[in-house]
């Protein structure tokens, strides 16, 4: 009998994080429970150039990437930076995020930024990477401002 309500419970819980696993990129919550957003603007705001950025997480550390050369197995368990996207999408769960444009990195774990933006209706997207980088499933928030000068 304990076998069988064993097994059931490890079949809940199973098919509970298969669901949560299966959240978009675009989701604002991770299956934790984490999430990173945009404190300032919010989103549908009229803004003026340069805009003033401000990203914040809930139940997900915020912390500088290590120096060095960081081997999958040193990657920190709910640890990461942010990123900030201009005119783009979150990226797949698992995806290195480019250091290129559209993307800046907040390696320092910094949260923040002043960002000159030409006037016009832009999307802006605050991802989470690990220490290396990669996308999370969840952490990732979508906006839209419009910038008037």
């Amino acid at each position: 009998m304990a076998f069988r309500v064993v097994g059931a419970l490890i079949l809940t819980a199973s098919i509970a994080v298969a669901a949560c696993g299966g959240s978009s990129p675009e989701s604002t919550a991770a299956p934790g429970g984490g999430k990173v957003f945009f404190s300032e603007p919010k989103n549908g705001a009229t803004v003026k150039s340069p805009v003033h950025i401000v990203f914040a997480s809930d139940m997900f550390t915020i912390a500088a990437v290590p120096p060095g050369e960081i081997k999958p197995e040193a990657v920190r368990a709910n640890t990461g930076h942010f990123h900030l996207g201009v005119d783009t999408d979150c990226l797949a769960a698992g995806s290195v995020i480019p250091k290129a444009n559209p993307w800046v990195h907040f390696g320092m774990g910094n949260n923040s930024i002043d960002m000159q933006l030409t006037p016009g209706p832009h999307k802006l997207v605050v991802q989470a990477g690990d220490d290396r980088h990669a996308t999370m499933t969840g952490l990732c928030e979508v906006i839209n401002v419009t910038v008037t000068e």
